[in-house]
């Protein structure tokens, strides 16, 4: 069974910044005709590859909530300019939305069991985000959700 990362998302309030930051950037290394892909640099490097890239992903956490995940391609590990060791967690850019799940604040990232894992939303369930995020957070701060 695949491990998965959990790892708080900084400057992307929601789904769809997430979603807009990282087109973005592919269309910036487009224009600069660099490799097509999505990676996310971190000073810590995990010790357990093997699993995570047996289907592992990351999930992301925005305000508290855990929001959706993607999958893990590759991890690289390497050495900056400074000499500190860091990886890129290579990400496929398909953003799947998972079920929210209340995270409390962690610095870095943790591993998740997946017995401990969201699952995904599927298209049309009661958990698809196209409710406007103002009414989902009056209805998940009443209880209702």
């Amino acid at each position: 069974m695949p491990l998965h990362l959990i790892k708080l998302c900084v400057g992307a309030p929601d789904v769809d910044d997430l979603r807009d930051w990282q087109q973005a950037r592919l269309a910036e290394k487009k224009r600069l005709k660099q490799p097509q892909e999505l990676f996310h640099t971190t000073r810590m490097v995990p010790t357990r590859m093997n699993e995570l890239l047996e289907g592992g992903s990351l999930y992301w956490v925005m305000k508290g909530i855990i929001r959706c995940r993607q999958r893990l391609l590759d991890i690289r590990p390497f050495v900056d300019e400074e000499g500190i060791r860091r990886c890129h967690l290579v990400l496929d850019p398909e953003i799947v939305l998972t079920r929210r799940r209340d995270r409390r604040a962690f610095q870095g990232w943790r591993y998740l069991d997946p017995k401990d894992a969201p699952s995904d939303v599927t298209p049309g369930s009661e958990d698809d985000d196209e409710m406007p995020p103002e009414l989902r957070a009056e209805l998940e701060a009443l209880g209702l959700l």
